[in-house]
């Protein structure tokens, strides 16, 4: 059987892109019968056409033009796997107005030009698809707009980002400081030359805009998602977390309070117990409470080469599809039609209200815990557990303390008011403690 063409143009050739291409080629066969098309990759921008590359591509697909990709009135669809927010913009807004349709993998394109990007392809009822955005391999934005449709989502906790799951993983395991742990990963090519956007957070935060706008069908000022990374983690941390019954990941928050929403990515310790505390390594998993369906989890490979194309090869059949249907924009993007789409309002992370864990680091002197109690005491801030590992007077020494359920803006101020006492040292180390899935 002779199945109709539909001519791609992917821009960059990096990982994510190479790994694109390795699928269109090896499954050729089999996405013709699954798309009803054949998938035809007919320009590929990159920058240099003489750098070496993990896959071989014909002289005559590379262009180091990009508007030879927009230009060309048989290129149907554009794939955006280059990265850059401000070129990626710039391409998307053009691919729109040009009458094209959009497959990207940037998180950061759409965390902060999300609003600007779906109204204009709606405009010119175009698809954007960008499942690979969050999760890697693991198809959480579909079953999100799609697979939970009939669901008011109540709070959704995600692990998305596997460099930051495998340093503390290692951590607790091997016992190993973050700065080591840090090196190692980036050794074995788990975390980039700079880390900052996944230690620090920012990467998950990205990805998290993204799930509240698709699970609350709000967009997101970004700015006023919280956001806290790993960087002051410690294997002691780790060890009083497993003393405790816990493990620590950096989660990605939301939850429905009301008429606010949390947006948040911080530490968390959680129950040893929960599905997520069992996600080890570089992997990813998204945890979600729906009012009808219930708990459930997507746990997969988060990034790489292969499980990033993987979900980038399948918005590219949903377009082609639908391209094949003549009609675009089916199923909106955040999963709500537009006309209902608000903005969110973020509750504040001194409105948020549970149990901590806080480190002190303080000269062992007799009663220094005590004035710690009557400071906590003060902010209406109670006690539920106490560990002081080792005991040496005259020295510094860290005294751990598990409350029970306070309001941020009172620990923040106790905190605050603890750490000009003569004999804390150090600024105190606090955690969240989340109770759910048990």
């Amino acid at each position: 059987m002779a199945f109709p063409k539909i001519k791609i143009g992917m821009v960059g050739l990096g990982t994510v892109g190479s790994g694109v291409w390795k699928i269109l080629h090896r499954h050729q066969a089999l996405l013709s019968q699954r798309a009803g098309a054949k998938l035809e990759i007919s320009k590929v921008i990159v920058r240099s056409k003489k750098k070496k590359r993990p896959v071989r591509l014909p002289a005559k697909v590379l262009n180091s033009n990009i508007q030879t990709v927009l230009d060309d009135p048989e290129i149907k669809l554009i794939v955006e796997v280059m990265g850059d927010v401000r070129a990626s913009r710039q391409l998307a807004l053009k691919a729109f107005r040009a009458g094209k349709h959009l497959v990207t993998a940037n998180k950061a394109l759409l965390a902060l030009h999300g609003k600007e990007l779906f109204q204009e392809a709606k405009k010119n009822r175009v698809d954007i698809c960008f499942e690979a955005a969050v999760g890697g391999g693991i198809p959480i934005l579909r079953a999100l707009r799609e697979g939970f449709v009939g669901n008011r989502i109540d709070s959704l906790y995600g692990i998305l980002n596997g460099t930051c799951n495998y340093i503390l993983t290692e951590m607790s395991e091997r016992k190993t400081s973050f700065p080591e742990t840090l090196k190692q990963a980036q050794k074995l090519g788990y975390a980039e030359a700079d880390p900052r956007f996944d230690v620090g957070g920012i990467d998950a935060a990205h990805k998290l805009a993204i799930l509240v706008s698709i699970a609350h069908g709000v967009f997101v000022d970004f700015p006023k998602i919280f956001v806290e990374g790993i960087q002051g983690i410690t294997p002691f941390d780790l060890e009083c977390a497993d003393r405790f019954g816990f493990e620590i990941k950096l989660l990605a928050i939301t939850k429905k309070n009301g008429d606010k929403i949390q947006a948040r990515v911080h530490p968390t310790m959680i129950s040893k117990d929960s599905m997520l505390a069992a996600v080890k390594g570089v992997n990813n998993a998204v945890f979600l409470e729906g009012d009808f369906v219930g708990e459930g989890m997507l746990y997969g490979r988060g990034a790489g080469s292969e499980p990033t194309a993987s979900a980038v090869v399948g918005d590219i059949v949903e377009v082609a599809r639908n391209i094949l249907a003549k009609v675009a924009y089916t199923v909106p993007p955040l999963g709500t039609h537009a006309a209902h789409i608000g903005n969110a309002a973020i509750e504040p992370i001194g409105e948020w209200r549970g149990p901590y864990y806080l480190r002190f680091q303080a000269i062992d002197r007799p009663g220094v815990l005590a004035q710690i109690a009557k400071i906590l005491s003060e902010f209406g801030i109670s006690i539920s557990a106490v560990h002081q590992q080792v005991r040496e007077e005259g020295r510094e020494v860290p005294i751990v303390v598990l409350t029970h359920d306070a309001q941020e803006k009172s620990v923040v101020k106790a905190i605050a008011k603890i750490n000009r006492l003569k004999n804390i040292r150090r600024a105190t180390t606090l955690i969240r403690i989340e109770e759910f899935c048990q």
